[in-house]
């Protein structure tokens, strides 16, 4: 990436965007195959759910807008997977044993403490009765927070990306975006935002280190 400015410090970022799922936790389906193997499912059932059947698909989909709240999409998912799970708090019980992604939240907050604005851009997976966000404990970390949920429109669609950088008062090239899905990243690339695919931790905090001129130190 090439910056028009002269200084090595008015070249760096000025804002950094973080996707949750998969960024600022650790990858979860590990996680979810195991809860399905332990429920008597197939242990692809969780993700085969949400993402091929066609009422899993919509119910999802209309969770993340806020077309319907966490404890119906509970309900209409659980009869999904089978008449043997119980619906009372199922995204809770799925997501409550995925780490949060320490290295990452270092990383976040070693830009912070460069004096970076930090905004948290996340399709939402529903805000009660878990929020998987006080819950990962990354919430104050962030200068902003711009939910698909509480905003009524999802990534990848371009005007969530544009909201984010409006709330920031940041332009697309003062801006990196990390996020885990490939498809997520061509429109915030659109704006002029830097982008990072986050496929393994590791890599995605050197990468970040690198443009950000930041290191990520874990306290002991």
């Amino acid at each position: 990436m090439t910056y028009p400015t002269s200084s090595a410090e008015e070249r760096r970022p000025q804002g950094l965007i973080l996707d949750f799922a998969g960024v600022l936790t650790a990858d979860p389906r590990p996680i979810h195959r195991a809860w399905c193997a332990a429920q008597d499912l197939a242990p692809g059932a969780w993700r085969a759910t949400l993402n091929d059947h066609p009422e899993g698909r919509r119910l999802y989909a209309a969770l993340e807008i806020g077309e319907i709240g966490q404890a119906e999409w509970n309900a209409g998912t659980a009869a999904l997977l089978g008449a043997h799970i119980a619906p009372g708090n199922l995204m809770g019980r799925l997501w409550s044993g995925v780490p949060t992604a320490r290295r990452m939240v270092a990383l976040g907050e070693a830009a912070r403490a460069a004096g970076m604005r930090l905004a948290l851009l996340s399709n939402s997976f529903g805000l009660d009765p878990y929020n998987p966000y006080t819950h990962a404990g990354i919430w104050d970390l962030f200068d902003v927070h711009v939910i698909s949920e509480l905003e009524g429109v999802a990534k990848p669609d371009p005007a969530i990306y544009q909201l984010t950088l409006d709330r920031l008062n940041l332009s697309g090239e003062e801006c990196v975006f990390v996020d885990d899905h490939q498809v997520n990243l061509p429109p915030a690339q659109a704006l002029g935002i830097t982008t990072v695919l986050a496929a393994e931790e590791a890599a995605a905090v050197a990468e970040l280190e690198s443009l950000l001129g930041v290191s990520a130190e874990l306290a002991n």
